[in-house]
């Protein structure tokens, strides 16, 4: 997943170059924040939570009936 979001960063960092000053700005604020996702553990990268052991109660709770 890592890569994935790097190879967007860099595609983004390409195309600002092309850009006008606006949509240069922008382009590089997605660079950066495709950046972040890439870097698991640092900050604003992604971090999953741990899986559950057991399914939620409520998925029980029912009658039973549809």
């Amino acid at each position: 997943m890592e890569e994935f979001y790097r190879g967007f960063a860099q595609r983004a960092r390409d195309l600002a170059e092309y850009a006008d000053p606006f949509t240069k700005r922008r382009l590089l604020d997605l660079a950066q924040r495709y950046d972040l996702k890439s870097k698991p553990g640092a900050r604003g990268g992604r971090i999953l939570p741990p899986p559950r052991a057991t399914p939620p109660t409520a998925l029980f709770s029912g009658s039973g009936e549809a």
